[in-house]
């Protein structure tokens, strides 16, 4: 998250870069400007998640599972793998799905401790309910950037 509500100004920045040359003020500006957006973003999309009883991971690992239409399940290890998060917190997320309803964990022929993860009819029901909001939300946030 980025926590600044107001961004520093021009002359603040030109400041620096005085005493630091190789920042470029507008460089600067336009990162920060562009950190600003995104932490406003994850902020609305949190908000949205919460709402549909999920959280950004959540939902994200329910679009790992579902994303490959060629396969109906995917190994914990694969979705880990596609995830930006260790496994300890991908095998609690995919937990929390299996108790709402939303993954079918099933242990592996032959070995208990490989598990194949898919979607239950709950899950493709709440990723139908969702991606309307989820897309609509982007599309604002990408169109707010080019104004």
């Amino acid at each position: 998250m980025f926590f600044l509500k107001e961004l520093p100004s021009r002359r603040m920045i030109n400041g620096y870069t005085v005493a630091h040359p190789q920042a470029d003020t507008n460089t600067v500006l336009a990162t920060l400007q562009m950190m600003r957006r995104a932490s406003l973003l994850i902020r609305r999309l949190e908000s949205f998640f919460a709402e549909h009883d999920l959280s950004q991971l959540r939902f994200l690992a329910l679009i790992v599972i579902d994303r490959e239409p060629e396969r109906d399940s995917l190994s914990a290890s694969e979705i880990a793998e596609r995830l930006d998060v260790s496994r300890p917190v991908t095998t609690r997320t995919l937990q929390s799905l299996a108790a709402a309803g939303l993954v079918r964990v099933e242990a592996g022929e032959g070995d208990g401790r490989f598990k194949r993860v898919a979607l239950t009819q709950n899950g493709r029901s709440k990723l139908a309910e969702v991606l309307p909001g989820y897309f609509a939300i982007l599309s604002d946030a990408s169109a707010e950037a080019r104004a």
